[in-house]
């Protein structure tokens, strides 16, 4: 303090000084959280991003073996649809039942692994994205645009298309339940009113 210097003044000085430290610390200690918060997203961004490569791996490491295995799982799925299930020999009968197992227990471990099948049931609307239409024809039990029947089922992994459904369309102008109505025809503006003018028009002003 100097000699011109009252002790009010100089308390003033003190007071003044810490008030700018105390703004400079505060600026400090809010672009230390924005860099606290800014590593923080980044760490959560690299760990998705590590979890999305990760299971892009997986997806694309077994999509060939997954694929190789849709023939086996297509031959057993022909097999116990054409099985003869009225067979009386137990030796038929035993086989038969060995073949179903099989097939259930390969469609098990395909869910186990994130392969799912699409088997879109009758009158479900065509989904591009997920079926192929591979014939189109008229029904009067499918709206038109609706599957008539799967011919092969397809198979998605982990969300990604491994092959679509193949299946039977119905037709434009199919007429099964949910097809939209047949217009009909409107009142004719040009009829006549209930009055007969003997298709003569009044030529009175």
């Amino acid at each position: 303090m100097t000699d011109e210097q009252t002790p009010a003044e100089d308390a003033a000085f003190e007071a003044d000084d810490a008030s700018q430290e105390i703004e400079a610390l505060k600026l400090e200690v809010a672009a230390l959280k924005d860099q606290a918060l800014r590593a923080l997203a980044d760490a959560e961004n690299t760990k998705r991003r590590a979890e999305r490569e990760s299971n892009d791996a997986r997806a694309y490491a077994i999509q060939k073996f997954a694929r190789d295995l849709l023939g086996v799982a297509d031959n057993l799925s022909r097999a116990t649809a054409l099985s003869p299930r009225d067979s009386q020999d137990p030796a038929v009968t035993n086989y038969i039942i060995g073949v179903e197992m099989t097939e259930k227990e390969l469609s098990g471990a395909f869910e186990r692994n994130g392969l799912k099948k699409i088997d879109p049931t009758k009158g479900e609307k065509f989904d591009p994205h997920l079926h192929q239409a591979v014939m189109e024809q008229p029904s009067d039990e499918v709206a038109a645009g609706g599957v008539i029947q799967v011919l092969q089922a397809g198979y998605e992994l982990m969300g990604r298309l491994v092959r679509p459904a193949m299946v039977a369309v119905a037709a434009k102008g199919s007429t099964g339940p949910g097809a939209p109505a047949e217009p009909t025809a409107g009142p004719n503006p040009y009829a006549s009113n209930g009055a007969d003018t003997g298709g003569a028009f009044d030529t009175k002003a």
